[in-house]
């Protein structure tokens, strides 16, 4: 275990520099309790029972730094928590611990986890090991750059429009996102609260998609029994949908040639080797997946109780933060936020100006909800692009701050959703696709990523190519 580790600590000494995805390590620790695993091993009871006992004893973990792991900063890349250091570990964290990982470290994420460029005023920009020059998506961003570059097995992360999934995809690993409310969100900054607790996800992000289940396994504790992962999947009777693009929202870009083209090929491989048919589905209401997200995430829970103001987060407890003001201050370089933060702040006020479109919103997302559920039934797996562009350059989301809803749909659908890598493009970027089903039907989304691993090579080791 000793050698394990130091491996990937060496590795992240190597790379980080580059990258920038590792933003506070606790190396020393982690070789401590690699130590602790050698001698367990060598004094310790059979192998099978240690199995059953710590499934993931010894393995190399990193965590977004959103979440609290005792010790580590838990900033949320907000300058005025840049001080905050986790004095307890978040629930999955804990799990994962107790199950014999060894966290090396905390990773970057964009301010307050809500814009999908992983930068931030505290730790700076994470770059993409496939190209410097490109984002590596956020908010689980430093996740998915740090597996992409070899530098963990396990990445930690959260997602409440595409923050594991988005990544995932510029970054050319798998991400999992579970049906809502299986694994828990404890410990975490910012949580979710009012709806929002029905629509934030944790879970795993790795290189390999045999590794999702066994994580989320230990990532769910007892309510991993809601899901049905010891049901064996036969890929032969999965039915599957297959949609091109959203039906051409105006505030999305139209998806990229390459993949539109990974995706037909994955049709083709699924009806040739496994003699299915896939059935093409044009679902009308996806053309709003933005619109219905945004009024959705910002609509009161049952009991009545205001969503969060993204406003108020900025201000974390302290003085309150005036967009208009911030946008001044940013235009002379004198604020301490990003500019997607203050742009938030600045369109947050005006999604509740209009409450008549926004309920009509809604209750076009229950009736999507209804549609998708009815689609997919308990057999049933939809294929769908991850994002409409391979990793744009860094910045560049600024001008297409909409591209999330791709992912963001599924999250106020409350569906599982694997993000499974597809090989590299043209420029030698990461192509990828998101399996849906219906939820709790997480099994059938993970054992298909495992198949088009084996068929399309899953992930590729940056600068082989």
């Amino acid at each position: 275990c000793i050698e394990v580790v130091e491996a990937y600590v060496e590795r992240i000494k190597e790379v980080n520099p580059l990258i920038n995805a590792v933003v506070k390590d606790r190396f020393e620790e982690a070789l401590q309790e690699a130590q602790q695993v050698d001698k367990l091993l060598s004094e310790g009871p059979g192998d099978d029972c240690l199995e059953e006992k710590f499934p993931l004893l010894g393995v190399p973990i990193t965590v977004k730094e959103a979440f609290s792991l005792y010790g580590m900063p838990n900033t949320s890349g907000l300058v005025n928590r840049r001080n905050v250091i986790a004095t307890s570990d978040a629930t999955v964290v804990s799990r994962l611990k107790q199950a014999g990982a060894i966290p090396l470290g905390v990773t970057n994420c964009s301010e307050l986890c809500m814009w999908y460029e992983s930068s931030n005023r505290v730790y700076g920009r994470t770059n993409n090991p496939y190209d410097l020059q490109r984002i590596v998506g956020g908010s689980s961003g430093g996740e998915g750059s740090v597996l992409a570059a070899a530098c963990s097995v396990i990445g930690v992360g959260s997602d409440i429009g595409g923050s594991i999934r988005m990544p995932a995809f510029f970054n050319g690993v798998f991400g999992h996102k579970p049906t809502t409310g299986v694994v828990p969100n404890d410990g975490q900054f910012p949580n979710a609260h009012g709806v929002r607790t029905s629509y934030l996800c944790t879970g795993p992000m790795c290189r390999y998609a045999e590794d999702l289940e066994p994580v989320l396994r230990v990532m769910a504790g007892p309510g991993v029994s809601k899901l049905k992962l010891n049901e064996k999947v036969s890929l032969e009777k999965i039915k599957f949908h297959c949609m091109d693009h959203d039906g051409g929202s105006i505030f999305v870009s139209p998806v990229d040639k390459e993949i539109l083209q990974a995706q037909r090929k994955v049709v083709e491989h699924l009806e040739s080797d496994l003699g299915v048919r896939v059935q093409r589905v044009a679902i009308h209401k996806m053309k709003y997946s933005f619109q219905i997200w945004s009024a959705m995430i910002s609509s009161k829970d049952s009991d009545g109780q205001e969503a969060q103001r993204f406003t108020d987060l900025l201000g974390d407890h302290g003085k309150p933060v005036w967009p208009l003001w911030e946008l001044m201050k940013w235009l002379v370089g004198m604020s301490s936020h990003t500019l997607p933060a203050i742009a938030l702040g600045l369109t947050e006020k005006l999604v509740n100006l209009n409450l008549s479109g926004k309920a009509k919103l809604v209750s076009m997302g229950k009736s999507l909800q209804e549609e998708m559920e009815a689609l997919l039934g308990p057999d049933g797996v939809l294929l769908y692009p991850s994002h409409p562009t391979i990793a744009p350059k860094h910045h560049s989301p600024i001008c297409m701050p909409f591209n999330f809803a791709y992912t963001a749909i599924f999250n106020v659908l409350g569906l599982p959703v694997t993000q499974c890598p597809l090989g590299l493009g043209s420029e030698g970027l990461p192509l990828g696709i998101q399996l849906v089903a219906a939820a709790y039907n997480d099994h059938l989304t993970l054992a298909v990523a495992q198949y088009l691993e084996k068929a399309f090579g899953g992930w590729v080791l940056p600068g082989k190519v």
